[in-house]
């Protein structure tokens, strides 16, 4: 029997918090599909530990096998025990800050006013949060940050993104090998998982990298416009754009999760098929 690794984000991906409707009984069969004994779970997600935590019991989620948080600058194990923060990650990541820690990150940059640092829950030993008014020319300030960084040795990797409900704009400072497709290339090699074995879910911007890359893909079909748009320019068999109509469902959320695990594993499609 072939081992799968379902590697999944959550925000309007697998949590149905977007403004799309939700497949009655998607979750369900996520739910089943995940309990398979070949398919391993990882979320891939923004949040931190503890919004991860809190996604789960709010969604009744199934409990995951890894969790690649902080916009993958972290990287857990999850076992009965609880989450094992996974050290051999950090490590990894941690040269490309050179000598400078997270501190003497937000010292250096808070010559930039439009940065306001977040929250002290939302940062992490190798994530650096702002908060940005979407007013701001946020080209130019990631072009001017990265200038001064490199001038200090520091290789980072400049993530932004939109909270639309608060109206805000986020900007993580992260080491330059810390992404979710980084995280996810390493998880792969550590557990022993191929290219074939392995399908990412994603719906926003910060998915992108692993959409572009050679990991077999899907976009859910509640995915962002912009995002759709930049997809259409991706030439790669193994992207597979959810439609809706499998079993059923949308292709929103989980269904769209589904329709993609599907699309790249026969296996997977055929139990679908005969299970439902």
């Amino acid at each position: 029997m072939s081992r799968l690794l379902l590697c999944t984000d959550l925000d309007r991906t697998l949590i149905p918090n977007g403004a799309q409707p939700e497949s009655p009984g998607a979750r369900e069969t996520f739910q089943r599909l995940v309990q398979r004994d070949d398919v391993q779970l990882a979320y891939v997600s923004g949040r931190h530990r503890e919004l991860i935590e809190q996604a789960i019991a709010d969604y009744d989620l199934p409990e995951p096998d890894f969790v690649i948080a902080d916009v993958g600058s972290t990287l857990y194990q999850v076992e009965a025990g609880g989450w094992r923060r996974r050290d051999e990650w950090d490590e990894r990541i941690a040269p490309d800050w050179g000598e400078l820690s997270r501190e003497g990150l937000a010292q250096l940059l808070q010559v930039f006013g439009d940065l306001r640092l977040q929250e002290d829950s939302k940062q992490n030993l190798h994530k650096l949060s702002f908060y940005v008014d979407l007013t701001a020319d946020t080209s130019a300030l990631q072009a001017q940050m990265q200038r001064l960084l490199a001038e200090h040795g520091v290789k980072a990797n400049l993530i932004w993104s939109v909270d639309e409900a608060a109206h805000i704009g986020l900007l993580d400072v992260l080491p330059a090998s810390a992404n979710k497709l980084h995280a996810i290339e390493f998880l792969m090699q550590q557990q022993g998982y191929g290219r074939l074995d392995t399908v990412f879910a994603g719906d926003s911007g910060n998915d992108l990298d692993v959409l572009k890359s050679d990991v077999p893909a899907v976009l859910v079909a509640n995915a962002s416009p912009e995002l759709k748009q930049q997809v259409k320019h991706i030439h790669k068999a193994s992207l597979c754009t959810a439609q809706g109509g499998f079993l059923g469902m949308n292709g929103n959320y989980s269904a769209g999760i589904i329709e993609g695990a599907a699309y790249h594993w026969p296996e997977i499609e055929a139990w679908l098929l005969e299970t439902n």
